[in-house]
Order: C-alpha cells, then structure tokens, then sequence
C-alpha cells in the first residue's frame, strides 16, 4: 500500500522545454488571463476605496464631518466599512479561485499526459 503524501509534494524535474510548452498552452493561457481578469479590477477597486476615505477626509471634510447616528459621522461608517469590504473581496477570490484552481487542474493534467507519452 502507497502511503506517500500526494498533497505538497513538488512535480518531479521539468526540462525548460517543458515548461515553456506549458506557458504558451491554451488552457495555461486562460488560466492567466482569467486570473487577471480577477485580480486587476479587484485590486484597483480596493485602492480607489481604500485611499478614498483620507482623500475625502483631507479634501471634503464637511461632508465627512456629517453626523449619521448620533456622534457618528460620516469618516466612521466609511472607516469601518472598509473592514466589511476586505471582507467581501476576499470572499469574491475564494469564489473565483475554486475556478483557478479547476483550471490549474487541468493544465496539470495536460501536463502530466505529456510526460507519460
């Protein structure tokens, strides 16, 4: 009975050739671009939301100064909802990296059929 551990365990030594037919691959192709397609927006969103509430704060500090709830301006809630945003981006890359994950499967696989042939 085989007990090796499968998980964690690096791919066996690759020539250069073989890597680079994997990187100009269709499916690693997608891969890439899918994975982009994810993280750029992603990460520009969080940037822009991010910087947003000092940006506001240093240059519409009326607005911000705006009571909500209470003692509550307008600089908290948007201070806090960045830890609620965090959050939900992050919940939106676990989501698309079940698809990464299916799509470097494949590409794994591919890989595999070609060093046994």
């Amino acid at each position: 009975m085989d007990l090796q551990p499968t998980v964690g365990v690096p791919p066996p030594l690759r020539s250069e050739a073989a890597w680079e037919a994997v990187e100009h691959s269709r499916d690693f192709t997608e891969l890439v671009r899918a994975k982009a397609r994810f993280v750029v927006p992603a990460t520009a969103f969080f940037l822009v939301y991010y910087f947003a509430l000092p940006v506001l704060v240093g240059y519409a500090p009326a607005l911000m100064e705006r009571k909500v709830i209470g003692n509550i301006n307008l600089a908290y809630i948007f201070a806090l909802s960045q830890f609620a945003m965090t959050w939900i981006v992050m919940a939106l890359y676990v989501r698309s990296a079940r698809r990464f994950d299916a799509q470097s499967a494949t590409v794994l696989a591919t890989l595999a059929r070609e060093d046994r042939a």
